[in-house]
């Protein structure tokens, strides 16, 4: 089952901001392939890290301006926030194991 909420402009703060948890943000659209083969891993991922990272996607077709409030220029861009600020980012389609470490690193970072 996926964990992955689909955020709007409304939920984007509370979803990423003052909770002690790191929140992952994929900026994505419906049209672009990349994004979607990466769905698959981010649902993974998002049961392997539950109750540590908080999964969230977010529409840049319907949100633009989130897209342009974090500087995303390609997608999929993947933004990592800790207490409602961007930490980390990654642009492009990235293969588990390598999210998995990057995760992992933010968490000991943490």
């Amino acid at each position: 089952m996926s964990h992955v909420v689909n955020l709007d402009l409304r939920s984007f703060a509370d979803f990423t901001g003052h909770n002690e948890q790191l929140a992952l943000v994929d900026f994505w659209a419906p049209w672009c392939g990349p994004c979607k083969a990466l769905l698959p891993t981010l649902d993974e991922l998002s049961s392997e890290f539950s109750g540590r990272v908080r999964f969230g996607k977010v529409n840049v077709d319907e949100h633009p301006g989130k897209a342009q409030e974090f500087q995303v220029r390609g997608i999929p861009a993947l933004v990592l926030f800790r207490d409602g600020e961007p930490i980390a980012n990654l642009v492009g389609s990235q293969s588990r194991e390598f999210l998995r470490g990057w995760l992992n690193k933010a968490l000991e970072s943490q």
